[in-house]
Parts: structure tokens; sequence; C-alpha cells
């Protein structure tokens, strides 16, 4: 798995700027239907356990990574593991540097195009309103989150999600991609760790329905935008960039870092 994930690496950095970018945006638009679907299964969940809840939300946001594995994609997270290449000196910091910015600039463009188009299909007003009051809750939960706390619950987050691209490069095909890649996504979403591409989905859907959703809705709910003044542009912008530098924390060094020197270091 270690020579495989090193290979990858090489592999990645060798690529174009435009196809960068592109599997860039697939990225970003995967992890967003994760976090939609996430959004949509919660709504309603209130009478369930917290554990019970926080489990169905993991299951279902997994679909993101699945979609981003098995269907072929490049995401910002985990591509913390191209610190292996790196470190092996297959790739140089520069080439390093150049994949991760292209991939996350086409991870934003995804995760907000596909906030976009869910914000526009009117989702928000799905149920009553209740969908759209669900996004706002979580962002609005993601917003207030403290500095530090915010840092290690990204690092950790990543931990986990670069441990499910590790195992699927010993997997031998589709189905054993998904087995292991559900349960690490899973246990990140449940104990309430930060994703700062899946951020860049929940907190601008919840900004669009906060700035533009119709007086109807905000009827339907029985609240005004007020009650969300906690959810602002700065605190999202100050969410994703914390979260991000923790998750490129927790990817590189506490994952990729420890297998190349466990597997890959070069021995007198």
């Amino acid at each position: 798995m270690a020579l495989a994930c090193e290979a990858a690496g090489a592999t990645k950095a060798g690529r174009d700027a435009l196809a960068l970018m592109v599997l860039g945006v697939l990225a970003g638009a995967f992890i967003a239907f994760g976090a939609m679907f996430m959004t949509v299964v919660l709504t309603g969940s209130g009478d369930l356990p917290f554990g019970v809840a926080r489990l169905i939300a993991g299951l279902v946001f997994s679909l993101g990574l699945i979609l981003v594995i098995v269907g072929g994609a490049e995401l910002f997270t985990g591509d913390s593991l191209m610190i292996l290449a790196c470190a092996s000196r297959r790739i140089s910091v520069a080439a390093l540097a150049r994949t991760w910015t292209l991939v996350y600039i086409g991870n934003i463009a995804g995760a907000l195009g596909t906030a976009a188009l869910v914000f526009l299909a009117g989702q928000h007003g799905f149920g009553g309103g209740a969908v759209g009051k669900t996004a706002l809750t979580i962002a609005t939960a993601k917003a207030a989150l403290p500095t530090v706390q915010l840092f290690f619950l990204a690092v950790l987050c990543n931990v986990l999600v670069c441990l499910a691209v590790w195992m699927s490069f010993g997997a031998r095909n589709a189905a054993d991609k998904v087995l292991v890649i559900v349960p690490p996504v899973a246990a990140f979403v449940a104990a309430g760790f930060e994703h700062s591409i899946a951020n860049l989905y929940f907190l601008p859907y919840a900004l669009a329905i906060k700035a533009w959703a119709a007086p109807e809705f905000w009827a339907a709910i029985g609240q005004d935008a007020t009650a969300y003044a906690g959810l602002t542009v700065v605190a999202s912008l100050h969410n994703i960039a914390v979260a991000t530098v923790g998750n490129l924390i927790g990817g590189s060094l506490m994952v990729g870092a420890v297998y190349w020197f466990l597997y890959l270091r070069r021995r007198g």
C-alpha cells in the first residue's frame, strides 16, 4: 500500500493543471453531495438518540468519499498523502505545493457550485422548510467553534479520511473500496470532526439560505434570519481556513509521514 500510495502521488503531480482542477471540481461536488445527503437525512431525526443520529449521518455522508475514490477525483484532504512521494523524493516540494493548490481551488469551485445549484433547486424548502432549518443549524454550530477546538477537530478528521484513502490502496475492487471507506468516514462524522471541503458546502449553502431564502421559508420554520446571527461570512471563512490547516497537518504528518517512516524511509 505504501508503494502504491507513493506512486499515486507521483502520478498526480505529473498531471497538467487543467486536469487537476477539473478532477478537483469533481471531488468538491462529490463531497458536497455527501453533505447534502447528510443534511436531508438528519432532518427530523431529533427524536433519535444523539449517537444513533450521528451514526446515520456518517453513513450517508460517506457517499462523498466513495464517489471520489471509486468514481475518480482529486480531493485536497486525501491528497495530503502525497507527502509520501515528496519524502521519497519522487516529487519536489514545489510540485507538491502546485498539486495541492490546484486541487484545492478545484474543490472550492465544485463545492460552491453544488451549494449554488442545491439552493437554486429550492431544497431548503423541502419538508416545510425543515431541510433548510437543518442546514442553518449545522452551519451555525460550525461557525461558532473556537479556533483551537476547530483545529484539533480538523486534525482528527483528516487522520480518519486519510486512513480510509490509505486502506483503499489495498482494495482489489470497487466493493472492497466501499467497505474500507465507510467506517472511517462514518466515524469522523459521528464524532463531529471538521472537514474543510465539506464545510465549503455546508457554510456557503446556509449563508445563501440566510441571505436569499423567500419570506415563505422563514414563515414556514417560524424564525427569521436574526436567529442565526452567528452565521456570517467572516465566521465561515475562519472555519474553513482553520479546518484546512488542521486537515493538512492531520493527513500529511499524522498519517502520511508516519507510514513513510515505517515503510519507505531509506535505511543504511
